[in-house]
């Protein structure tokens, strides 16, 4: 049985959202992550962006509250990642099963799309955590890509 295999079995769940966060409190967020991610949790395995806003908040949560499998997936390498999302790597790098860096040679949006669509495409599911109606953003991108390959979405606009 190869890894594939296996996360075919396991349930996976891509997660994508909002870097700007800080319209809400971390108590308002623990709470749409408990409802939200929480019923997803036991057994389950997380593909996680590894950026800063939701991905590190979501990350936090996961690795404090759960026992799911968690991965990182950055577009380059985590060092080129921002500080909060370093920190929160660094954080909970004992709670993280595995990190993907798939080294792309500009962080632009390309790179990003990239990293998105790699998360959905291993993934079963996608749950997104939208800051508006932006159909251009990379949330809402991840969130109709995961649509167009005909995989269930759950939306949570924060």
């Amino acid at each position: 049985m190869t890894t594939y295999d296996t996360e075919l079995i396991m349930r996976t769940v891509a997660i994508t959202g909002t870097r700007n966060t800080g319209h809400r409190s971390p108590d308002e967020y623990a709470r749409l992550f408990t409802d939200y991610l929480g019923p997803f949790a036991n057994g389950a395995r997380f593909y996680i962006g590894g950026a800063k806003g939701i991905d590190s908040l979501s990350l936090l949560w996961l690795a404090g509250n759960t026992t799911a499998d968690i991965t990182i997936v950055v577009p380059g390498t985590v060092d080129q990642q921002p500080a909060e999302a370093r920190q929160a790597v660094a954080r909970m790098r004992g709670r993280i099963r595995k990190i993907v860096e798939l080294r792309a040679s500009e962080l632009k949006s390309p790179a990003y799309h990239a990293r998105n669509r790699w998360m959905v495409d291993h993934a079963g599911m996608t749950i997104g955590f939208p800051h508006g109606g932006e159909p251009s953003s990379g949330t809402w991108q991840t969130l109709n890509y995961t649509a167009d390959q005909g995989k269930p979405r759950l939306i949570v606009p924060v």
